[in-house]
Parts: C-alpha cells; sequence; structure tokens
C-alpha cells in the first residue's frame, strides 16, 4: 500500500518514468526518468508517515529541473520513521551546509495527523542547484542550547505542558538554555486522530544538530501512554544521541553521506556516531550504485574526550552535476 503509494509519488516528480509491477506484486522493472520537480500535490499512505516519503525528496529535491514544491497529505508524526518536526531541524541545516540554501528552502507544517487516521497536511519546497559544495565537518562541538516541541492533538492542551515539565526535570541538570515550544492544533488542522508527542534538539556552538522523539501509541493500539513517562523518555533518547555524538544525528546520517558522494571532486570528511544499521545498508548501495568506497576511521573516546565511539568518514565526490537545471 504505502510501497505503491510510493512509487506513485516518484512517477509524479519525474518526466518519462517507466514502471511495471507483475500481478503478484513480487518485481519491479523501473526504468528512471528526468527529475522534472515543479508545484506537486500528493495524498500519502496512513500506514507510513509523511516521513517517509519525505526522505526520499530530500535526496531528489536539489537535482531537479524546475525547484520542486511539494504539498503532502498523511500521517506526519508516527512511531517508525522521522517525523516532519526532526526533518526540518536536522535535514534542512544539513542541505544547507552544501550550499543548498535560499529562501524556498523549507518545510511548513500546515496540519498535524497521527495514526491510524492521518489528516495532517505540509508543504515541502526546494531550490535546485547545479553542483554541491565539498564539506569538512569533523568538530561536533559542545551543546550549547536545546530546542523542542510538544505537540498534542484532539486531546487535552494540558498534555504538551505535561510533557515539557517532564523533560525539563531531567534537561534542567546538563545545561540552563531549554525551550520547549508547546504546539496544540484545534479543529481542522488537529487532524482525525489524538495523539501527543515531543520531538527534542540540541544544538552545538559549531552548529551540529542531533535530535530524538517519541510519539504517543496511535488510537486503539498498544497501551495508553503517560505524557510525563513519553516527555522523560524522549529526554533519554536526546542524551543517548548526545552520547553518540558526531556532526550529524543518527536520523540523517545517510542524507550526509550521499551529498558527499554527489559533491565535487574533492574530499570531504564527516564526523559520525556509530553506524546505524540503515547506514551501513545505504553504503553498500552507494557501493554498487556509484562504485564509491568510503575511509572509515574509528575514533576512540579516549582521543576525543567525549560520549561513544565515533566514526570518520572520509570520500571523494564523483563530480556530479545538474543537467537538467534550467539556465537563465
Amino acid at each position: 500500500d504505502f510501497e505503491a503509494s510510493f512509487i506513485r509519488l516518484i512517477d509524479k516528480v519525474t518526466n518519462g518514468s517507466r514502471i511495471e509491477i507483475n500481478q503478484t506484486g513480487t518485481t519491479l522493472y523501473y526504468q528512471p526518468g528526468l527529475l522534472y520537480g515543479g508545484s506537486l500535490e500528493h495524498d500519502c499512505s496512513p500506514s507510513r508517515s509523511i516521513g517517509y516519503y519525505l526522505e526520499s525528496l530530500l535526496c531528489l529535491a536539489p537535482f531537479m529541473k524546475h525547484p520542486l514544491k511539494i504539498v503532502l497529505r498523511g500521517v506526519t508524526n508516527d512511531q517508525v520513521d522521522p517525523s516532519v518536526d526532526v526533518l526540518k531541524a536536522t535535514a534542512l541545516p544539513l542541505l544547507k551546509k552544501f550550499g543548498i540554501d535560499g529562501e524556498s528552502l523549507e518545510i511548513k507544517i500546515n496540519r498535524r495527523g497521527m495514526p491510524p487516521k492521518g489528516g495532517g497536511e505540509i508543504l515541502f519546497t526546494c531550490p535546485v542547484r547545479k553542483v554541491l559544495q565539498p564539506v569538512q565537518f569533523t568538530d561536533p562541538g559542545k551543546i550549547k542550547r536545546i530546542r523542542g516541541t510538544a505537540y498534542s492533538v484532539r486531546v487535552s492542551p494540558q498534555m504538551a505542558n505535561r510533557m515539557v515539565e517532564s523533560a525539563r526535570s531531567i534537561l534542567n541538570k546538563f545545561l540552563p538554555d531549554i525551550y520547549i515550544y508547546t504546539d496544540h492544533m484545534k479543529g481542522v488542522s488537529s487532524g482525525k486522530s489524538p495523539g501527543f508527542g515531543m520531538c527534542l534538539t540540541a544544538e552545538t556552538i559549531n552548529g551540529t544538530i542531533l535530535s530524538a522523539e517519541l510519539a504517543s501509541n496511535p488510537q486503539g493500539q498498544g497501551s495508553p501512554v503517560l505524557p510525563e513517562e513519553l516527555g522523560q523518555n524522549c529526554a533519554k533518547l536526546l542524551l543517548e544521541e548526545v552520547y553518540r555524538g558526531g556532526c550529524v544525528d543518527s536520523t540523517n546520517q545517510s542524507l550526509a553521506l550521499l551529498l558527499m558522494t554527489l559533491g565535487q571532486r574533492d574530499v570531504s570528511k564527516v564526523l559520525l556516531g556509530p553506524l546505524s544499521p540503515y547506514t551501513i545498508e545505504f553504503l553498500r548501495h552507494l557501493r554498487s550504485f556509484f562504485q564509491i568506497m568510503f575511509k572509515i576511521e574509528t575514533k576512540t573516546p579516549e582521543e576525543e574526550h567525549v560520549g561513544g565511539e565515533k566514526v570518520l568518514m572520509t570520500c571523494v565526490g564523483i563530480g556530479f552535476s545538474n543537467l537538467s537545471k534550467t539556465i537563465r
């Protein structure tokens, strides 16, 4: 269901793709077309959140022919995929480091939608770039502030405040500059299902952003979650992410590695925390598609004086340039 919806989305943003699926749905023949972009709308399947579709669009959007402006509808926050809030807080600053920036780079949340029924809506716009800059991003720096959003839809607005208080009770022991916004949407903009959750980000003096998030169980599934517990667990998850460290958090490791691969024929370096299983699989794909190998050096906590083991990833970009970009 959600995979079919994803293929339809890819078909919308490209021009001249050929897609054939056999009757049992076990084999897929896909011949890619040109990345076209433009103004689009897409209704995502409610079985996965919008983050599942947005992650792929973040990889493709800078290389379209026309700047992408797309409205996605569906579930904005769930327990499986990175939520829209996390991608907005972490993936967009990461794109800016590679030279993809401008006023038109944004993710705007018009409505929130919680599982199972969804009903959320977001707007994603991204400018096009001809080439990407190489990055040298090896010093994460110390954490200077923590920001976050506690959201609640179709439940008491007090839920958000309770999550904020319990998260602060843990984080205040570490640093004073903490601000967690409460976001309670009403009426049409609150989607079709009740729920609440939290997204926290820690920012360092060098502009590294690490994130953690949690959402309540979908209506009618699993045992109900207390907002106090959710706030505390989310704060602990953020501290764990800080312990893992690196210049990119575990959600965006693969995006950073892809952009390094597609950069100029120059050396790019990024310090990451322990590689997630998803990232390891992604590195295998990079090798088979681009014939590119990363130099991987491990840094022990003693050398870095902080947190868990780190990995320094180095590669030379393939010098990809966006051929379909319209020249004005």
